[in-house]
């Protein structure tokens, strides 16, 4: 039998190849961030690239989270985003979702399931950047971040094989923080 190509597969069964799976914080995604952040600077070179930011829980120190590591890059307003995207799919990066104004995509899966290195691109127009206030927020505030952590452990089984419940449990303490990281910060990010 034919193995499916990712894109052929459900979300069912892409849920069972790629659970949520959290580790203990490894100080080596931040050099997996400085590999990709410079691979996305090389490839978008003459694009309105504003500002390459590593996101996500591997950004914050000491916690544990899902070894892939959250890179958000954001473009110009001037940028044609969807033409952002391409250069990246052009070079192995899989779209995984868009929305009005946000792409996301990955590298790292594989049919056989996570690579050694897993990436999330979340490619944004400036200032779509609450992830930063909300990184910043957390290593900043050691309690909060474990909170978040213990929030994470707790969703993690329950929601092992459903990445979209997990991460909508997790909505509310994010949105929570974020709103005081945003009153704190003000216009850090601008």
């Amino acid at each position: 039998m034919m193995e499916k190509e990712l894109s052929e597969m459900t979300l069912e069964e892409l849920w069972e190849l790629f659970p949520i799976f959290l580790v203990q914080h490894d100080d080596r995604w931040n050099e997996y961030y400085k590999e990709i952040e410079t691979a996305i600077a090389d490839l978008l070179t003459g694009y309105p690239v504003q500002r390459i930011s590593h996101i996500g829980s591997t950004a914050i120190q000491g916690i544990w989270a899902k070894n892939i590591v959250d890179v958000m890059v954001e473009i110009s307003e001037k940028a044609d985003m969807e033409e952002v995207a391409h250069i990246l799919e052009q070079n192995g990066f899989i779209r995984m979702s868009d929305e009005k104004r946000r792409i996301s995509l990955n590298k790292g899966y594989t049919k056989e399931g996570f690579a050694d290195k897993v990436y999330h691109i979340h490619l944004r127009y400036t200032g779509d950047n609450d992830e930063l206030y909300f990184r910043d927020y957390l290593n900043e505030h050691p309690h909060i971040a474990e909170e978040y952590e213990a929030l994470k452990l707790e969703l993690w089984k329950r929601y092992e094989h459903n990445r979209d419940a997990y991460t909508n449990a997790k909505t509310e303490f994010i949105r929570k923080w974020t709103a005081e990281a945003r009153m704190k910060y003000v216009d850090r990010y601008l």
